[in-house]
């Protein structure tokens, strides 16, 4: 009989042995990145939908916001438009981004001109601050070769990238001979 209990014992502690304490540090850091994740996404989903507010609202221009990482859709006077920020940076005097135009109706962009709103957004209303607001003009002149999508190297100066709250592309018109 003492040699059963030594074998159960022994068993015991083989098995013990076997199913190793969960990895405590693994586990915590693996948590700690899924919740900088988690905040991440709604930090995301609540400027996307700070950005759908102001577009709905927009009848003659398309806001972006560049915490929403999202295009929008601006129906203008030459078509349909997808607009988007990226490469978002700073440099000396500000930011500067990419911003991408692309005709969603499948033709070539005409030649065109716009205008470029930027600033910081009011941290109680989520709105613009006009006091703020900043503009610029794009143009794009006819291209040699027919594109669908123009990418402009923009300049916007008196914010940083973090101050950026939102860019408004408005009064986009065709280029009269």
């Amino acid at each position: 009989m003492n040699n059963c209990y030594r074998a159960s014992g022994l068993l015991i502690l083989v098995l013990a042995g076997c199913s190793a304490p969960p990895q405590t540090p693994t586990l915590q850091r693996e948590v700690g990145q899924l919740n900088r994740q988690l905040q991440t996404l709604t930090a995301q989903a609540i400027a996307l939908e700070q950005q759908n507010s102001l577009n709905s609202h927009s009848t003659h221009g398309v806001y972006l916001l560049p915490s929403a990482k999202s295009s929008a859709i601006l129906q203008s006077n030459i078509g349909k438009l997808s607009v988007s920020l990226s490469n978002i940076e700073s440099e000396a005097n500000g930011t500067q981004a990419l911003l991408h135009i692309r005709l969603l109706e499948g033709a070539a962009l005409p030649a065109f001109h716009a205008q470029l709103d930027w600033g910081q957004l009011d941290p109680v209303s989520n709105k613009p601050l006009p006091s703020e607001t900043q503009t610029q003009a794009l143009a794009l002149d006819a291209p040699l070769l027919p594109k669908a999508e123009a990418v402009f190297g923009v300049r916007l100066s008196g914010v940083t990238p973090e101050q950026l709250g939102f860019i408004r592309l408005h009064q986009v018109e065709t280029n009269r001979p």
